[in-house]
């Protein structure tokens, strides 16, 4: 009796494992705008965005989305590359062809708002 418990709780425990990180990576989107939404989002200027442009503040716009990534400049693989879009819009540069995969999931801890429509 206590086999079969301990075999049906092993079990279980397993398929979660396995289903769980499944239904994740299935619709990376949800993931990310699941995060998105639960921080409360706040609008920048881009006039505002542009004073943070150098290695000890620096925030930078995604497809018109705000990062701080000041915290990040010192461990970018690239080196100063990041520094050349600071304090503007770097999307085109964030999806070029020198960043991995894991780079679209790291890029959600740095978001702090939306930038302001003109």
């Amino acid at each position: 009796m206590v086999i079969v418990v301990v075999t049906v709780l092993l079990g279980v425990l397993l398929g979660a494992l396995f289903l769980i990180p499944r239904q994740l990576k299935s619709d990376p989107s949800k993931k990310s705008q699941l995060y998105a939404n639960a921080k409360a989002s706040k609008l920048y200027a881009k006039a505002e965005v542009s004073f943070h442009n150098k290695r000890t503040d620096c925030w930078i716009i995604i497809k018109d989305k705000v990062y701080d990534v000041t915290s990040y400049v010192e461990e970018h693989p690239g080196g100063d590359a990041i520094l050349a879009h600071a304090g503007d819009d770097s999307t085109e540069g964030f999806y070029g062809p020198q960043h991995a995969t894991r780079v679209f999931d790291m890029i959600d801890d740095f978001y702090i708002g939306d930038l302001e429509k003109i």
